[in-house]
This record gives structure tokens, C-alpha cells and sequence, in this order.
């Protein structure tokens, strides 16, 4: 049976035994195969290398910036999971997409610059609760990623005309024309 050996060295159970602050000393890197009947039964370290590890851990387990948010401005602690009914389910009031759906979107290839506007979002909504269509929570952000992207291009990115404005005439003269 093969095995794969992690170090540069290697030592037997015996030789630990008898001397293991000088086969540790004898450890490149700190590490060290232990064999027994030829075959690496476990590793050990210095405790130099062991504190280089426990270090590395920490250091990666800390948020790569050094911001840290204030909670006393945010309603929901980060770290409550959303909750997403389970199966199918008809659309219903205050149904939320995940916080990562713009992210999602990109990832079906809906490439959303803003995110959705509370207002799309209610229009969606009423829209689906109307219909009684039952789907997978991932198949409604779906339809909403592909509702929103449709909107968005449909009014040109502009917001609609105002019915109500008293439109002025053009009193510019182009060039080539007289006037």
C-alpha cells in the first residue's frame, strides 16, 4: 500500500521515543513524518512550528479588513440566516430574495447594476400573488431577475413620462432650415 508522505523527513516510532527533542531538532520546517512498519502513522512538530499554524489560523479566521460595522445601525444581525420556505411555494407578501441576488443574477446572466427597487419588488409580488403560481424559492428570484431586467429595458433606463406636464414648444431653428 502506498502512502503520501507531507515532509521532507521522516523518523521511526522507535527513534521518537528515544530522543524526541533531537529528532524534532533534526525537522526541516518544523514537521515531521513518523513511521511505523514503513508507513506514516502520524506528524509532529515543533512547538515553533505549531505556533506559526495557530497564528496562520487566527490571521484567517479575521475579516481581511480592518472596518468593523457598528450593529446599533442595523436591524437584523448579519449573522441571522434568512428564512427561505422550503419546496414549492405561492408567492406571498414580504417575500424577500436573498441578500446576495445581484450576485445570483450575474450568475444566470442577468447582469443587474442597481438592485431591486422596493417598488419592482411590490410589483412583482402582487403580480405573482395574484397569478397562485407555486415555485422553488431559486425559481422566483429567477422570474424576478428576468422581470426587473425586462422593466429596466423596456422604459430605457428612463423613468416614465408624467401625463400631466404641459409639454412647451421647440423654439430652436435647426441648422439648414430658415426660419
Amino acid at each position: 500500500m502506498s502512502s503520501r508522505i507531507l515532509t521532507s523527513r521522516v523518523a521511526g516510532l522507535d527513534a521518537l521515543m528515544r530522543d524526541p527533542r533531537g529528532v524534532l531538532a533534526n525537522a526541516e520546517g518544523g514537521a515531521i513524518a513518523v513511521l511505523v512498519d514503513n508507513a506514516p502513522a502520524f506528524y509532529a512538530i515543533t512547538p515553533e512550528r505549531l505556533a506559526q499554524l495557530l497564528e496562520t489560523e487566527a490571521r484567517l479566521a479575521r475579516p481581511a479588513s480592518d472596518v468593523a460595522l457598528d450593529t446599533q445601525f442595523f436591524d437584523d444581525p448579519a449573522s441571522a440566516p434568512v428564512a427561505v420556505p422550503m419546496g414549492k411555494f405561492a408567492m406571498y407578501p414580504g417575500w424577500q430574495p436573498d441578500p446576495d441576488f445581484q450576485r445570483q443574477a450575474a450568475l444566470w446572466g442577468i447582469a443587474l447594476t442597481q438592485p431591486v427597487t422596493p417598488e419592482e419588488l411590490a410589483a412583482f409580488t402582487a403580480y405573482w400573488q395574484a397569478e397562485g403560481k407555486v415555485f422553488h424559492h431559486i425559481q422566483w428570484q429567477q422570474k424576478l431577475a428576468r422581470s426587473v431586467q425586462i422593466n429596466r429595458a423596456s422604459s430605457g433606463g428612463l423613468a416614465k413620462r408624467d401625463i400631466n406636464t404641459i409639454s412647451e414648444p421647440d423654439n430652436q431653428i435647426p441648422p439648414g432650415f430658415r426660419g
